[in-house]
């Protein structure tokens, strides 16, 4: 190259202006017409997959901030593997079906659901989910989010629900599906079975009640302590209204129980542990009861008590269920009312110990169906019932407390545990290789496996059918002679290939008998007419079966998948929900690594709600900042951990972004004119301090692919943030100013060619974080031909580069030289508070050093590195500061230059205007201008 052309200073007019939130979505409709996913893509065809699959946010409303927060999340590490190697293609969804849709269209008064068929009731839930489809997409799109938005997989399209059907079928076929009579979570307002995902916990006033119940038959074991007439077990429950559903008492065969006389000559059988607070909530003075007896639980086994209410008996029975953490130790059973409750006895009917089947005194309305509280709601005959106990004189106390109670949350209505006729998918025969196969995958953070494990080994079957329509149907038939249930691989072929070619409408369209295969036949009785199935599947399995709808169906995406990331509420939901139909159908899980993000929490780390004003919206943060803005929030955090966000953290972010944007300006600014294909300087010939900056440089590249490889964005923006803060704005950029705007043509294309290789790798490492603004810097610079020009994101991301990190020996010369500037700026400061100077080019510095000091900064450029006039290096005694913990031990003596100063460089020369130098400028200045 020719370092003799001509210099032209830079220019301060271009492209990164101002503005830019405003700019954004100019520049995202630019990325869209230019089909700049679909050329990332194609541009790594052939390199290793990796696929990270979307988790589908439910189709009914607008996006929040969380909803943001996992969609930039993906985004950036979707962008980051197409920089690194691999081709990650990112296929986004949504959650189609289900029950708040359906409750949003009845809302709406223009659809009354009297006058519509089940299908067109259908088509208007579709229509609702498809709007917020393309409402979401939009709000996704805006964020920066690159994606296949033109075909994205839908819960709700025919294939997606013939393949759902399909994975349906295979766990059918293998025996994993069953139609049982058990409690499950029951929405009264919605009528409806919910699963453990759909149940949200909130804290609610209720009364609590202890309740006598007299001993009816005590199989010849009590009377001998006492008045049988004056014996009773005593309950304790939170939930009064399932008393009418009480057909048996639960004790610890293990636990020990005493016969306590009360001063009014009653006994109550309690636990010995619990008598103490029993007597208390009854205000009973324990010290003037007496003890009449001790007796372990199994004792008690099918003795049996007289309701309070009802003309009928309640069996003791014993139960592992049983714990001393509250109530008396006799725990109220109702089997159509709990999971435990129906567990026990179902455990002692079927070894013909009892026959108490499963009685379930509620509707599906929630309203009572025994013959004394017939037709009242139950959370009426909550409030009756203590009221009808004490009548009876069987309340023994009633404390009213607030408690931690189970919600739908759909309609945010209590529920309540209902015996009830569901399919159910059975957990236990593949917990334990779900188990196992937690072995198998990442965990980011790590407590996500033992969450995981914990889940899976403490869930119920899981009750897969609602009492709804929205929803891929269970396509199941039943012989309308005999009642057989009919679930083979002929007819879910035969009705997954229905789906596919007419969607799911047909089942409700057409009679059982033109759904089925031909030639159909009970197995059972040989009939061949039939009725089906009118329940619909868990939206739960719908989202399960993405793996098998989506990553099995489309060939450029592979099962299983390297990540699903989605918030900690998945565990119990899609991560959870995808794992088992996993298990069932393939034998593995459906993903190699789990990455969990935190909630989204205001300023003062409360949860945000529209109600107490502190909710912060993406589009409010997007108008105010920009989108950009909302990534680099997203990326300045640790994710794994609840995000706090508030206008005041925003507005400190902001000063953040800045610094990193102004920082790419200026180098921007000083790339004006330079070509690097022809005017840049090969690293061994550059200058040291360019060098330098270059092994930093290289550090931080180290660093960030580190940072990213570990999915710590968190990393990756405070490696830059300070590697612009530290490294170049308050150390390099501010030593090469003198030289960009006043040195010779090489020095100045030294540094040129250190700034390029900086921006451009800086530019590249934060492209998958600030979509924006990397874009903007991107087509502001002046690229070498090897370079795709069109986008950042059509280049790799720099690795580490060995020809750029310094030697052993200039490291360490370095360093030294660093901690020497560093101690001359404190020197510095304080002579600039003391009033000798107020710009550091007006001054002179004395460093007094060891000769062997001496020695190592002979021919160092001092004054350029430390931004003064003049550095004067002696081995003699001054009066000065002393340097404290500088790697070059020294005294530095700070004083006002008497010498002329250069108007050009502002660098005061003692030469100017003497005898042979120039008259105003210095020796540099004028050799420099007298070359042009």
């Amino acid at each position: 190259m020719d370092y003799n052309q001509t210099v032209h200073l830079p220019q301060t007019d271009f492209p990164m202006r101002a503005g830019l939130p405003k700019r954004e979505p100019d520049m995202l409709k630019a990325m869209y017409d230019n089909r700049l996913y679909e050329k990332m893509i194609a541009r790594n065809e052939g390199k290793p997959t990796f696929v990270l699959h979307d988790g589908p946010p439910y189709a009914n409303g607008n996006i929040h901030i969380g909803t943001a927060l996992n969609k930039i999340l993906k985004d950036i590490i979707v962008k980051e593997k197409n920089m690194t190697g691999f081709c990650a293609p990112y296929v986004p969804g949504w959650d189609t079906h289900g029950l708040p849709i359906e409750s949003a269209i009845l809302r709406d008064k223009k659809v009354k659901r009297d006058e519509l068929t089940t299908s067109e009731f259908r088509e208007k839930c579709k229509e609702y989910a498809l709007s917020f489809v393309d409402k979401q997409r939009e709000q996704f799109k805006r964020l920066g989010v690159l994606g296949e938005w033109d075909n994205p997989y839908l819960t709700l399209t025919p294939d997606f629900e013939a393949k759902q059907v399909e994975v349906f079928g295979k766990m059918a076929e293998q025996g994993f599906i069953y139609k049982g009579m058990k409690p499950v979570y029951w929405c009264p307002h919605d009528q409806t079975a919910l699963a453990e995902a759909e149940i949200e916990y909130q804290d609610d006033p209720c009364t609590t009640i202890f309740v006598k119940f007299p001993v009816r038959d005590d199989k010849a074991k009590l009377s001998q302590y006492g008045d049988l007439s004056q014996m009773y077990f005593v309950i304790w429950t939170t939930t009064p209204w399932t008393i009418p559903g009480n057909f048996a008492i639960c004790l610890g065969a293990d636990i020990d129980y005493i016969l306590l006389q009360v001063p009014n000559g009653e006994i109550y059988i309690l636990a010995e542990a619990l008598a103490q607070g029993v007597c208390k909530a009854a205000g009973i003075d324990y010290s003037a009861c007496r003890v009449l007896a001790n007796l372990k639980g199994s004792e008690f086994e099918l003795m049996t008590a007289t309701h309070p209410l009802f003309d009928r008996e309640s069996v003791i029975l014993n139960g592992d269920h049983v714990t001393l953490d509250a109530g008396t130790g006799c725990v109220h059973t109702a089997p159509g009312f709990g999971a435990e409750d129906f567990a026990i006895c179902q455990q002692y009917d079927k070894a013909g110990l009892t026959h108490i089947g499963v009685p379930v005194p509620v509707n599906a309305k929630g309203v009572m169906t025994d013959e004394k509280y017939n037709g009242r709601y139950y959370a009426e005959a909550n409030e009756a019932i203590p009221g009808d106990l004490a009548a009876m004189g069987a309340l023994l106390a009633s404390e009213k407390i607030t408690h931690s109670y189970p919600h739908c949350w759909r309609c945010k209505n209590p529920i309540i545990y209902r015996a009830t006729e569901q399919w159910f998918c059975s957990v236990d025969a593949i917990k334990q290789a779900a188990v196992d196969a937690c072995d198998t995958i990442r965990w980011k953070p790590d407590w996500g496996k033992e969450r995981m494990t914990s889940m899976i080994t403490e869930r119920n079957d899981w009750c897969i059918s609602r009492q709804r329509v929205w929803g891929v149907p269970i396509p199941i038939f039943y012989c309308a002679e005999c009642g057989q249930d009919i679930v083979t691989p002929e007819t879910i072929a035969h009705v997954a290939q229905l789906f596919r070619e007419h969607g799911s409408n047909v089942w409700f369209d057409q009679e059982a008998d033109q759904l089925v295969p031909a030639g159909l036949k009970c197995p059972k009785c040989g009939h061949t007419h039939f009725t089906k199935e009118t329940d619909i599947m868990d939206v739960w399995f719908d989202s399960g079966s993405t793996h098998a709808a989506v990553l099995d169906e489309r060939d450029y995406l592979h099962f299983p998948a390297d990540v699903y990331l989605e918030g900690g509420d998945q565990y119990r939901g899609w991560f959870q929900s995808s794992m088992l139909t996993s298990i069932a159908t393939k034998g593995v899980a459906p993903y190699k690594q789990i990455i969990t993000h935190g909630w989204t929490v205001d300023g003062e780390g409360k949860a945000m709600h529209k109600s107490l004003g502190n909710a912060v919206g993406p589009e409010e943060v997007i108008k105010d900042y920009g989108a950009d803005m909302l990534r680099l929030w997203v990326a300045s955090a640790d994710y794994t951990q609840d995000m706090r966000i508030s206008k005041d953290i925003m507005k400190q972010l902001s000063q953040a972004y800045l610094k990193i944007r102004n920082t790419a300006r200026y180098m921007l600014g000083n790339l004006c004119d330079f070509d690097p294909d022809t005017d840049a300087v090969p690293v061994e010939q550059m200058e040291s301090l360019d060098r330098y900056a270059l092994d930093r440089y290289n550090a931080l590249v180290k660093a960030v692919r580190e940072a990213y490889d570990r999915y710590e964005f968190h990393g990756v923006y405070r490696a830059v943030y300070n590697f612009c803060v530290i490294d170049l704005s308050n150390f390099y950029l501010d030593i090469i100013k003198d030289r960009l705007y006043c040195g010779d043509v090489f020095t100045r294309r030294s540094a040129q060619s250190a700034l390029y290789v900086i921006l451009d790798g800086m530019t590249r490492l934060i492209a998958p974080i600030l979509a924006f603004t990397s874009d903007e810097i991107w087509h502001a610079m002046r690229h070498a031909k090897d370079v795709d020009a069109s986008s950042v994101l059509l280049n790799d991301m720099p690795a580490a580069n060995q020809a750029l990190t310094l030697n052993e020996e200039e490291g360490a010369k370095w360093k030294r030289l660093v901690s020497l500037r560093d101690a001359v700026n404190k020197a510095l400061e304080n002579a600039r508070a003391a009033g000798v100077f107020k710009k550091a080019q007006d001054t002179e510095v004395t460093l007094s050093v060891s000769a062997a000091d001496a020695a190592f900064l002979e021919g160092v450029d001092l004054a350029a590195l430390c931004i003064v006039s003049k550095v004067e290096v002696t081995t003699g005694s001054i009066e000065g500061e002393e340097s404290g913990e500088c790697l070059v031990p020294c005294t530095i003596a700070v004083r006002f230059s008497q010498a002329p100063k250069c108007p050009r460089c502002w660098n005061h020369n003692e030469h100017i205007g003497t005898e042979g130098h120039h008259a105003e400028l210095c020796d540099r200045c004028a050799a420099v201008v007298e070359s042009k």
